[in-house]
């Protein structure tokens, strides 16, 4: 199974040309999805439990062979970020810094950013080793990857329910972070919370039958 071929486009958009994805056994998620995101722009992605949601983006990310279609996105990193984000095991910089080596980024900037989203108590705990994945809450380690997100300023930025274990205001925090240090970034969310919605332009529905609709979100 080939997948969803992916291309790097040279206007610094995301496209979808008529992307299709089923399950292995071959009911319809999505049919023939077509739609542009430019620069700068957001994509809030809805449904019902089961609809394809985080299979549309694990297709963009090349983990779902049952998809067709073609798919163009900006040249430049793109970031993946899941429900549950990889913590490797390691000092509290290594954590920082995945997918990079540990010290491609500064200490001051790292610790710059653990005040931003609301863990400073860990300023001082860089150079310390733990098992990260065991002892941070799922909240406190979502925000560790919005911060990667902040120091590896991707291009384009999946979030998958990547704000499902905080609560209304630390979310409300993170996406004016990435808005306002990325502003040139395109975000796709994929969520359950009609919260998200305000922090994106573009709304897609999807309805688990192969039926979508593209609009803008509702006023909050």
């Amino acid at each position: 199974l080939p997948g969803l071929p992916r291309t790097e486009t040279s206007d610094v958009s995301l496209r979808l040309h008529h992307v299709s994805v089923h399950t292995p056994s071959g009911r319809q998620l999505l049919d023939s999805l077509t739609l542009a995101i430019g620069p700068g722009d957001a994509l809030v992605i809805c449904g019902p439990s089961g609809c394809g949601k985080s299979v549309l983006l694990h297709s963009l990310a090349g983990l779902w062979p049952y998809a067709s279609g073609r798919a163009e996105l900006p040249a430049g990193a793109t970031m993946f970020v899941p429900q549950r984000p990889y913590l490797p095991l390691g000092t509290l910089r290594d954590v920082m810094s995945y997918p990079a080596r540990s010290g491609a980024h500064p200490d001051t900037e790292i610790q710059r950013l653990l005040v931003q989203i609301a863990l400073p108590h860990l300023v001082i705990r860089l150079g310390d080793t733990a098992d990260w994945a065991g002892s941070l809450s799922p909240g406190e380690q979502q925000r560790i990857a919005f911060a990667r997100v902040l120091l590896h300023k991707p291009r384009t930025v999946f979030l998958d329910e990547a704000t499902s274990a905080l609560d209304e205001g630390l979310e409300l925090m993170l996406y004016q972070l990435v808005r306002a240090e990325l502003p040139d970034s395109i975000v796709v969310s994929v969520s359950h919370r009609r919260s998200v919605e305000q922090f994106h332009g573009h709304r897609l529905e999807l309805f688990g039958d192969g039926r979508w609709r593209v609009g803008r979100p509702s006023p909050a």
